[in-house]
């Protein structure tokens, strides 16, 4: 396979520096991508670079995911308006090895020559003293040749320290010290990366008296259709982490992916070929009602991300929202998924203490909670079979709701209409 090509159809590539196409038609190529700690989960936007690496492996290379104990100690400027909050050494630790083990699950360790690997520029600069850096680095690169960085001249107006100025050496000597001692011709990243990339190259080049060769790549990056930032639900960050976004929610923010935004994102974040993307574009064109590219999108990236248990208990879990689940799938559920799932619905709390007296189903409706607005509504609206009481139809004016209704001993679910749903909590 052509990585290059496959960018390409894919709507990946932005910039790639000349000579570099190539480089990759000519041999197995080291390249690799660096990743900040900058949280102790990587978000969907960081899948974009785990995609190129799993591409750039597939396509035979030998991927190498660099995390920055280095460089997340400074903070790279780029696309920021302002300098990011500094994090303890611990706490840079501790998201590293978290973001570890997450790339792990991506790439392919154990596949001979092109085997993935993992680095941290904290090694090689650990002991490198702030003199020896100036003196040694610092003496290649001139103060104009920085300034002239989109990622430096957009910060100017409003003030940059020497901290985030210094980050784009930084970077560079990072893709000095892997070309010399590890071999690596290559360095990916998002486009807002270019200008420190090529700082890299320009790195090179001059401590070599123009004699090495090392490349630049950078990909799109993604943004939705209606201009708000890709990675973001209404609630926050999409984390890979299940603890900071549930497999449920990561499942429903692919599935609720616009159209616009689903054609280009399959491409992106699915490994399926050509042919079948296309194939399910095509689909997708003769039936968008059926949202088949939402559909595989989200079970592909939720399965890669998390598992096909996760997936299959999401798929469970959409359908008692969206479909035709019973009151057996509720119960089926930990305390922790009805949550997840009914997370942002109409929610009351009332006592064990009434549950357990039992409580007449209209006075639970209208008085104990509000779901209705008086009890005569609730009665027309029991009566005419449009309430249920744990996706069951519940249509006995005289009924008493206890304990046994509960889910877990905690949960009720009343919906009024089709998709009015409502969670009562007993505490």
């Amino acid at each position: 396979m052509n990585f290059i090509e496959e960018l390409k159809w894919r709507g990946m590539l932005h910039d790639i520096m000349p000579g570099t196409e190539q480089l990759l038609n000519t041999e197995m190529v080291k390249g690799y991508i660096g990743f900040d700690p900058t949280a102790d989960s990587l978000g969907i936007g960081n899948m974009v670079q785990v995609m190129t690496l799993l591409h750039f492996q597939k396509c035979g290379h030998k991927p190498i995911a660099l995390v920055g104990g280095a460089t997340g100690m400074v903070g790279d400027p780029s696309g920021k308006s302002a300098e990011r909050n500094m994090l303890s050494e611990e706490a840079l630790q501790y998201n590293l090895e978290c973001q570890k083990k997450q790339i792990e699950k991506f790439l392919d360790f154990d596949c001979g020559a092109n085997s993935a690997e993992i680095v941290n520029n904290y090694d090689w600069f650990k002991e490198f003293s702030f003199l020896n850096f100036i003196r040694d680095v610092g003496k290649y690169i001139t103060v104009n040749y920085m300034m002239s960085k989109d990622s430096v001249k957009n910060r100017l107006e409003n003030g940059m320290t020497f901290t985030e100025f210094s980050y784009q050496l930084i970077q560079g000597y990072d893709f000095y010290y892997l070309w010399k001692n590890s071999g690596i011709k290559l360095q990916l990243g998002g486009s807002d990366q270019w200008g420190n990339i090529v700082t890299g190259t320009e790195l090179i080049r001059r401590v070599t008296g123009g004699e090495g060769d090392a490349f630049a790549l950078t990909t799109q990056l993604i943004k939705k259709a209606d201009g708000t930032k890709f990675g973001k639900s209404e609630s926050g960050n999409i984390w890979l982490d299940a603890k900071k976004t549930s497999p449920y929610k990561f499942y429903q923010f692919w599935l609720n992916a616009a159209d616009a935004d689903v054609v280009n994102w399959i491409r992106v974040f699915s490994m399926k070929n050509k042919e079948e993307i296309e194939a399910l574009e095509k689909q997708q064109l003769e039936a968008p009602h059926l949202r088949i590219l939402q559909k595989t999108l989200a079970e592909e990236i939720t399965v890669r991300v998390h598992s096909k248990e996760d997936y299959e208990q999401a798929l469970k879990s959409s359908e008692i929202l969206f479909g035709k689940a019973t009151a057996d799938s509720l119960s089926q559920l930990s305390n922790a998924q009805i949550e997840d799932i009914f997370d942002g619905v109409p929610t009351y709390t009332i006592t064990k203490d009434k549950i357990a007296n039992g409580i007449n189903v209209l006075d639970l409706l209208a008085q104990e909670t509000q779901i209705l607005a008086s009890k005569g509504e609730a009665r027309k609206l029991v009566s005419a079979n449009g309430v249920s009481i744990n996706l069951e139809k519940y249509s006995d004016v005289n009924g008493i709701i206890n304990t046994e209704n509960l889910i877990n001993g905690k949960y009720l679910v009343a919906k009024k209409g089709k998709k009015d749903f409502n969670l009562i909590i007993a505490e």
